[in-house]
């Protein structure tokens, strides 16, 4: 006899999953847009190759290292799901019975978030990498960055989840990991020896924004597990942080710059989502809209700093997700509202007075940014080792394309220039 399943939580975590797939073809379409045609497909294979073998990991071992049996709060048992063993179709997903959505259901959802984020690493050394180097960075990076902060945040018996520190889709999990393990890239890899003058094709990076914002809704409001009003909650503080980032970013800029950019509009959006993305379903509409500002402000000026300080970091992550999902965690230590979420254990603290779990928010993302940074750049090292991880100097001129692939985004006659 099959187990009574929430027909409705179930078909809403399904959507939320599929729309969660639909940001890696997303960032593919962003990212190849920000590049010289010469390296489109250079840089979007990174994004879909990750849709291929972050799966077979995650079926492998990797759900079971991020939701397995404790080891130390750590990290999960590998072995315990591996290959899903003791999953079926009667199995009901164990984090909360009251939910009741099968456990694959789970399983696909979480699966869609591991494979994004090594992606969202790819855009910071953009036309320089090795596919093959790229290939053992993408599987080391999974094991002992990212399942890691999955146990420790989101499983019940998480070292961090147990402290008490909150990350309700993924500020600490997938954006700042992700950014300052680009920026250990970065400073490995070191400076490309040709750099693009200019996107290729904005409106590519148009359309990898607007999959990017509609699959963000999954992304957000599909981390409550359930219909409910902090669901819908979650999805209005999404799209109003990144509509208010978007137009921050978008005016900065303009007294910056003295003329309006399509670019940081669309850049500016995006780092509003990594923004809210930890605190959608644990604050109030006003303060996601300050988030939002407060995003358009910091991420602008981040990436001012980083090309200040000579870090190639080609297309910002590390100004857009990795400051961006920093400031998302520490702000949820200042915001969090219980009005909002009674879920939560606690108010941050400009809305208790108490500045314990602002100070939890802290350590943990400032460990996390430290973890990211060091194992990503000693991590390369060893690959260097083992690979070559830069592309010689022939094939970056060449481009990425031709030169590790054999194949042309645009035949020569109709090439954008």
């Amino acid at each position: 006899m099959l187990p009574q399943i929430n027909t409705g939580n179930t078909g809403f975590m399904i959507l939320c999953a599929s729309l969660v797939m639909l940001m890696t073809p997303g960032l593919a379409f962003f990212y190849g847009g920000l590049v010289h045609r010469r390296n489109v497909l250079g840089i979007m294979i990174q994004s879909f190759v990750s849709m291929g073998w972050t799966s077979v990991i995650w079926f492998a071992f990797g759900y079971s290292m991020c939701f397995g049996p404790t080891i130390g709060g750590v990290i999960g048992n590998p072995t315990s799901h591996a290959f899903m063993r003791g999953i079926d179709l009667t199995t009901l997903f164990a984090g909360d019975k009251e939910l009741g959505i099968p456990t694959l259901v789970h399983v696909c959802y979480q699966m869609m978030f591991a494979i994004i984020t090594p992606a969202l690493i790819t855009g910071a050394f953009t036309n320089r990498v090795t596919f093959k180097a790229y290939m053992w960075f993408l599987t080391a990076w999974l094991i002992f960055v990212y399942f890691p902060f999955v146990h420790m945040i989101w499983s019940p018996d998480g070292l961090l989840a147990k402290w008490g520190v909150l990350d309700f889709a993924g500020g600490i999990v997938v954006h700042n990991t992700a950014g300052f393990a680009a920026l250990a890239s970065v400073l490995f890899v070191g400076r490309r020896r040709v750099v693009d003058a200019h996107p290729h094709s904005i409106p590519m990076v148009a359309l990898g924004t607007g999959l990017l914002w509609f699959g963000w809704y999954g992304f957000n409001a599909g981390s409550e597990f359930r219909v409910d009003s902090v669901t819908a909650a979650a999805f209005f503080n999404t799209d109003t942080a990144a509509s208010f980032a978007a137009v921050t970013w978008l005016v900065v800029e303009w007294l910056h710059a003295g003329k309006p950019k399509f670019l940081g509009l669309l850049t500016g959006a995006v780092g509003g989502l990594a923004t809210i993305t930890p605190a959608a379903g644990y604050v109030a509409p006003s303060t996601a809209a300050l988030f939002g500002v407060v995003a358009g402000v910091v991420c602008y000026y981040a990436v001012v700093l980083k090309n200040n300080l000579g870090w190639d970091d080609a297309l910002d992550v590390w100004g857009v997700h990795g400051v961006g999902g920093f400031i998302g965690i520490v702000m949820l230590g200042l915001f969090a509202d219980k009005t909002w979420n009674p879920a939560i254990p606690t108010d941050g603290l400009f809305v208790s007075g108490s500045p314990e779990f602002f100070l939890k928010q802290l350590v943990a993302v400032c460990v996390s940014s430290i973890w990211a940074f060091a194992f990503t750049y000693g991590m390369l090292r060893v690959i260097n080792g083992i690979t070559a991880v830069k592309v010689d100097e022939a094939t970056e001129k060449t481009g990425l394309d031709e030169g590790l692939f054999g194949e042309q985004a645009y035949q020569a006659d109709v090439a954008l220039m």
